[in-house]
C-alpha cells in the first residue's frame, strides 16, 4: 500500500455481516423511506456512511470496561473515572454527563441564553442552532468567508473572522452575547479545523468584553491533529498536549462522545465556572438524570473515559484522517467536485457542481444522496438546503452556499477496500449525472426536517435527444 495511507493500527477481532442488496430492492426501500436516507433501515445498507456519530467500533479495552459498570444511582466509580480523565485530558474543572451531545446543547442554551440574545459561531450546526433559537437567541455566522466556498484550499477554513466578531459586539453589545460558540472542527464547512492562533485570538477578544467562549468539542481530536500537521510551532507536540492547550482557550464545551470519545452513546457539558456548574446540576435533573450520570449507565461512562484516552494515540488519529484522504484522492483524480481541503471525518461531495442542472429548490444534495444509495447501496447524508431549514421569522428556506453530500467515515469500522467501492460508486454516478432529476418535499416536519422529511422525484417531460451516456433508470415516483 502507498505509505501515504497507513495500514490499520488495529486487528479485527469480531466481524459483523453487511447487507448485499439488488438495485430493484433498493428502489423499493428508497420509495418506502420517502427518498430520505435517514429513514432507511441499516439492514438495507451495504456501506453505511450516514454518520460517524455513535458508529465507532469500540476497542477490547473499552468492552472490558463495560463489564466494570457501577450502576449506582449517584456517585458511581465510573463517573469519578470519567471526571478524572476529562480534567486530565481537556483541563475543565466541572463535567455534567448527558445522554449525547444535544443534551449538553440543551442545557447550555437554557442556562445561558435570554430572549433577544445573539450567539455568534463559526458556521451553524443543525441541533446547536435549533436549541439556541428555541431559547430565544439569534445565531450569527462569524466564520471566515472562504469557508463557504468549497474550492478554496486553506489550512484552517474553520477559523473565526475576528473582524466579524468585533463588529457584532459593537452592534449589539457584549451583554447580549452570552457566549461565542466555536466548533472544532466545523462540520458543515467540510470538517474544517480552527488554528491554535485563531483560538487564542478569539479568547483574547472575548475576555476583553467579558464574553464566554464555549467549544463544540465533538471532533476536537481531529482538530488537534490538523494543528500538529499545519502549524509549525506544534509539529513536535503530542496530540494530547495540543488538545489540552486548545481547550485552555475556552470556558467550557459541549461534547458528543459519539465521535472523538469513541463510544456509541453519551456526551457531556464542561465548564470552569462554579456558579454555572451549580445551575447545571440543578437543571440536568429535569432533562437527563443525576449530575453524576446524566442519562448514562455507569458502563457507558467507563467506555467513554477509556475512549478519551485512546483517542489521543497518534497512530489511531493518523489512520483516521488518512482514510478520508484516501477516498478524497480517488474522487479528485476522477474530476469529481468535493470540498477542499479534505476534513477529518468525511468527504463532502459538492452537489451544486455535481448536479449543476438541478436548482437548489429541487434539493440537489438530497437527490444525489438518494441516487448514490440506489446505484450502490452506499448510504450518505444531505448537508444543504434541507439541513439548513427555514428562517423562523420569514418562513423562507435558508439557502446555504454549500450544497453538500457527506460521505462520513465511521471510526475503526471500514477498510480501504470498502472505500474503493465508495469511490467507484461515485465515479459511476458522475458519468451519468445529467440524467438525474431533482426532488420535491412532500412532508416537512417543524424542527430539524432533514431527519424525517419525505420526498419524491420531480416528474418532468422527457426531451428526446441523442446521448452517448448509458441509460439509467430514473427513481420511481412515490
Amino acid at each position: 500500500m502507498n505509505t501515504n495511507y497507513p495500514a490499520e493500527p488495529f486487528k479485527i477481532k469480531v466481524v459483523e455481516p453487511i447487507a448485499m442488496t439488488t438495485r430493484e430492492e433498493r428502489a423499493q426501500y428508497l420509495k418506502e423511506a420517502g427518498y430520505n436516507t435517514f429513514l432507511l433501515n441499516s439492514a438495507q445498507c451495504y456501506i453505511d456512511l450516514l454518520t460517524d456519530s455513535g458508529t465507532t467500533a469500540m476497542s477490547d479495552n473499552q468492552w472490558a470496561g463495560m463489564m466494570l459498570g457501577d450502576e449506582a444511582y449517584a456517585g458511581s466509580k465510573n463517573f469519578i473515572h470519567l471526571q478524572e480523565v476529562v480534567r486530565e485530558y481537556y483541563g475543565f474543572k466541572h463535567i455534567i454527563p448527558t445522554h449525547q451531545g444535544r443534551g449538553a446543547e440543551n442545557l447550555l442554551s437554557r442556562l445561558c441564553i435570554q430572549p433577544g440574545d445573539y450567539v455568534p459561531g463559526n458556521m451553524y450546526f443543525t441541533t446547536t442552532r435549533a436549541h439556541q433559537e428555541l431559547n430565544g437567541a439569534q445565531f450569527v455566522d462569524i466564520i471566515i468567508d472562504e469557508a463557504h466556498d468549497s474550492q478554496i484550499n486553506l489550512p484552517f477554513k474553520g477559523n473565526v473572522d475576528i473582524n466579524k466578531l468585533q463588529k457584532l459586539i459593537d452592534e449589539v453589545g457584549a451583554d447580549r452575547i452570552p457566549y461565542v460558540c466555536v466548533a472544532v472542527t466545523v462540520n458543515l464547512a467540510g470538517g474544517q479545523p480552527v488554528s491554535m492562533e485563531n483560538l487564542r485570538e478569539v479568547k483574547k477578544l472575548c475576555s476583553q468584553h467579558g464574553i464566554q467562549v464555549m467549544f463544540d468539542a465533538t471532533r476536537c481530536v481531529e482538530n488537534a491533529y490538523f494543528i500538529k500537521e499545519r502549524e509549525a510551532a506544534y509539529a513536535h507536540k503530542t496530540i494530547r498536549e495540543i488538545l489540552k492547550e486548545m481547550m485552555g482557550y475556552s470556558d467550557g464545551c459541549t461534547m458528543s462522545g459519539k465521535k472523538d470519545c469513541l463510544v456509541n452513546i453519551g456526551g457531556f457539558l464542561c465548564m470552569n465556572d462554579d456558579d454555572l456548574y451549580q445551575r447545571a446540576c440543578e437543571l440536568v435533573v429535569l432533562f437527563e438524570g443525576m449530575p453524576s450520570y446524566g442519562g448514562l449507565a455507569g458502563r457507558d461512562m467507563e467506555a467513554m473515559a477509556r475512549g478519551i484516552e485512546e483517542s489521543v494515540d497518534y497512530h489511531y488519529i493518523h489512520h483516521r484522517i488518512s482514510q478520508c484522504r484516501y477516498l478524497a484522492d480517488q474522487l479528485v483524480a476522477a474530476g469529481i467536485p468535493i470540498v477542499l481541503p479534505v476534513g477529518g471525518h468525511a468527504v463532502f461531495l459538492d452537489a451544486r457542481k455535481f448536479l449543476e442542472h438541478i436548482p437548489q429548490e429541487q434539493f440537489p444534495a438530497q437527490t444525489l444522496a438518494a441516487h448514490l444509495y440506489l446505484e450502490s447501496g452506499v448510504r450518505s447524508m444531505e448537508r444543504g438546503i434541507v439541513s439548513a431549514g427555514r428562517n423562523k421569522e420569514t418562513g423562507e428556506h435558508y439557502r446555504p452556499k454549500l450544497e453538500l453530500v457527506r460521505l462520513t467515515i465511521p471510526r475503526r469500522v471500514y477498510t480501504y477496500a470498502h472505500l474503493d467501492v465508495v469511490a467507484q460508486a461515485c465515479k459511476d454516478l458522475y458519468q451519468h449525472r445529467s440524467q438525474l432529476q431533482g426532488m420535491q418535499m412532500v412532508y416537512e416536519p417543524k424542527f430539524l426536517r432533514f431527519f424525517t422529511a419525505r420526498f419524491e422525484p420531480v416528474v418532468q417531460k422527457a426531451v428526446a435527444k441523442p446521448s452517448a451516456e448509458p441509460k439509467v433508470a430514473a427513481l420511481e415516483t412515490a
